[in-house]
């Protein structure tokens, strides 16, 4: 019983401490937009057992700390049949997820797209102009956004 709960509560504690490069969910876009860029880079990855292709629509943007971007990802359906997935994310370097600023994703929630459908999935976001005020990450100049979809199936 108690490893049924261990997942969700650790989705929580990620997205509050940021941990293991988990972004933060954001409620209002900041107010100001610093001249410091930062590129982000896309990273897809596909769970064998889910039949998707999934691929970001463009490989990196250049980022400016405290800008919303908008950017798009795009899932497919091999099969003849309805498919469901969850995507996973993280950031590196480590560290920096409580920077990112998630406002609207795809991500852990059930995805179920209808057979051979390509869908386009968005992803808006901004790196929180609080990273000035870190030290550590002051030589940061690129970051990975990543995201693994998962199948339902092998989440039983």
């Amino acid at each position: 019983m108690l490893s049924y709960a261990a997942v969700p509560l650790y989705k929580i504690f990620c997205k509050v401490t940021g941990f293991g490069g988990t972004t933060q969910t954001a409620k209002a876009l900041p107010d100001t937009v610093l001249d410091r860029e930062i590129l982000v880079t896309f990273n897809t990855d596909v769970d064998p057992n889910l039949p998707w292709r999934f691929r970001a629509l463009q490989h990196s943007r250049k980022v400016k700390v405290g800008e919303s971007v908008l950017v798009a990802f795009e899932a497919e359906n091999l099969l003849d049949s309805p498919s469901s997935g969850t995507a996973a994310y993280n950031v590196t370097p480590h560290g920096f997820g409580r920077y990112f600023n998630k406002v609207q994703c795809f991500c852990f929630e059930k995805q179920t797209l209808p057979p051979k459908t390509v869908v386009n999935m968005p992803v808006s976001f901004f790196i929180d102009p609080e990273i000035m005020k870190d030290h550590e990450l002051d030589g940061v100049k690129e970051v990975t956004l990543s995201y693994t979809f998962f199948s339902e199936l092998s989440k039983n």
